[in-house]
């Protein structure tokens, strides 16, 4: 076409060149039959990150993101079963550029935290291999997991202080980790079982078998005389 870049403009399903204008179809062939190359690869270089793993120093992360979680549960002690009563979330995204988007990602992200840390058991047959690789054969939270009372909100205080899309912050993932309350609930009700005067061994994922360990295990420690 014999044409300057600045002459070249792509536009929804076409492209104009100079004074002509092609579909974008017509084009893609065409480069096809110069034997010109269209595939092109990009790498994303996230700014002012460096970290030290021997000295444990530096800066990990373009930004932090914050977030508060608290949950309440009931625990059926001669069943280990359990349920989620409520969950209060205060969470931060920085100037929000959509409210209702950024409350559904951290209430995903806090259930999936939530099956991380009580259903989703991993386990290996005895020549190592993992079982559980899938939803088929691990349990992931349903729809009726969910807290019977899940209050979220975003924190009005919030802006990133580095120049991010409206000062906005990610919301994806920084929410995951806020599923450790329901964890933290569950290891406070079994200590309940002993007036909270033994701190119980309760490991993760806390399904209700190993729920239902932990009370029995603390029922004879709290017997044992002092």
């Amino acid at each position: 076409y014999q044409v300057p870049r600045d002459q070249v403009l792509f536009l929804p399903n076409r492209v104009r060149i100079g004074n002509q204008e092609i579909p974008f179809g017509d084009l893609v062939k065409q480069a096809y039959m110069a034997r010109i190359q269209l595939s092109a690869a990009g790498f994303y270089k996230t700014p002012k990150i460096h970290w030290n793993r021997d000295k444990g120093e530096g800066r990990p992360f373009y930004y932090f993101a914050y977030g508060a979680s608290c949950s309440e549960v009931s625990v059926d002690t001669l069943t280990g079963e359990y349920v989620v009563e409520r969950t209060d979330i205060l969470h931060e995204t920085g100037r929000s550029l959509n409210r209702a988007i950024d409350l559904g990602q951290i209430e995903g992200g806090f259930i999936q935290g939530m099956g991380w840390l009580t259903t989703e058991e991993l386990w290996w047959d005895d020549k190592g291999r993992l079982r559980t690789y899938a939803p088929s054969t691990y349990k992931i939270p349903l729809a009726s997991d969910r807290p019977k009372i899940f209050n979220v909100a975003l924190a009005d205080w919030s802006e990133a202080n580095e120049p991010t899309v409206h000062r906005s912050k990610a919301v994806g993932e920084p929410p995951f980790p806020l599923g450790m309350s329901v964890l933290h609930a569950l290891s406070d009700a079994v200590a309940s079982v002993a007036d909270h005067r033994i701190c119980p061994h309760l490991d993760a994922p806390a399904t209700p078998e190993r729920v239902l360990m932990a009370i029995e295990r603390l029922k004879r420690q709290a017997a044992k005389p002092a």
